[in-house]
């Protein structure tokens, strides 16, 4: 991150009036904090925002203060400025990532390291935990104070982008901005019960059905689960309860990538990806039109399940 990006970031939030948030499409923690941190920031200086994203707030992040605030539809107004976080590349950001005259220029803020420099200005930094890390930054470069719910949105981004400051990408700066927060009353039991400990009875109904089809590959070095619109029509539950299911293979002694692959439709599989940093899987998720960070990405492949794990396991080529 550049001093020039952060000046040209804080102009821009000064100059305009009113501002267009939105992130990527299937939004996690740190899409959903982001976009409310800056939200909560922009507002208290006295902007017009609005918030889009293609997909609804998941039900895990609708305790954040200002969740109800997004729109799965553009908004039919004109804006200064047309704010775009944690995308990775634009083209996930729905129908916002056709540009018009009314969005106004893109502002570009995200932690991803292949993420285009899309926008009239760019803050781009992978060296960041998480893009809401980016938002603590410029509020801070700014000289402004963090509010409650400022606070509670950014912690909630850095909790979930490490998984619970447990991922590679846990830094001395992620602990920094932690501890500064709780300062600012961020109950950490409270986050910790929404995010963690508040699970609805269709995901373990879920889970139970996945479990079995855990598979392993490659010597034991790749493990995968599979998650089929069957699974889902049984148990009543949605693809956000599948959220975080890849974490369970990953945890197997050994395995050094784990798969997700969740059902979409008729031969079209969303495939997650998490590694223990030794394999760069954000390169894997690319070459099927995907993307992400080196230990955690995902594409969407089509085909039969057997075709996409056989196309899948050989990008992989473990060596």
């Amino acid at each position: 991150m550049t001093t020039h990006a952060v000046a040209a970031m804080h102009t821009a939030f000064t100059q305009g009036s009113s501002f267009l948030l939105t992130t990527h499409e299937h939004p996690d923690g740190d899409a959903i904090g982001s976009c409310l941190g800056l939200a909560h920031y922009l507002k208290g200086l006295g902007k017009r925002v609005s918030l889009y994203c293609v997909d609804p707030v998941p039900e895990t992040y609708q305790f954040l203060p200002g969740a109800t605030w997004f729109q799965t539809q553009v908004p039919e107004v004109a804006f200064d400025y047309c704010v775009v976080l944690d995308v990775g590349e634009l083209g996930r950001a729905g129908a916002v990532s056709r540009w018009s005259p009314a969005l106004g220029p893109y502002l570009n803020i995200d932690h991803h390291s292949d993420c285009a420099p899309f926008g009239l200005h760019n803050l781009i930094d992978p060296e960041a935990c998480a893009t809401a890390v980016l938002i603590h930054r410029l509020i801070r470069a700014a000289g402004h104070t963090f509010t409650a719910e400022v606070a509670l949105c950014i912690y909630t981004a850095i909790v979930t982008d490490t998984g619970s400051f447990r991922h590679a990408n846990t830094n001395p700066e992620a602990f920094a901005i932690a501890s500064e927060l709780l300062q600012c009353g961020v109950n950490t039991v409270a986050v910790t019960r929404q995010l963690f400990d508040d699970q609805p009875r269709q995901r373990l109904e879920l889970l139970a059905l996945v479990l079995p089809t855990l598979s392993f590959s490659d010597n034991g070095r790749i493990a995968s689960l599979t998650v089929t619109q069957q699974m889902y029509a049984q148990t009543g539950a949605t693809p956000e309860h599948a959220e975080g299911f890849v974490s369970h293979p990953r945890s197997v002694q050994g395995v050094e990538v784990a798969i997700l692959f969740r059902e979409l439709g008729p031969d079209l599989w969303k495939v997650g990806l998490r590694s223990h940093q030794r394999v760069d899987v954000a390169k894997v998720a690319k070459a099927f039109g995907g993307g992400g960070h080196k230990a955690a990405a995902g594409c969407t492949v089509a085909g039969s399940l057997v075709e996409v794990k056989s196309r899948v396991l050989s990008q992989l080529g473990l060596r």
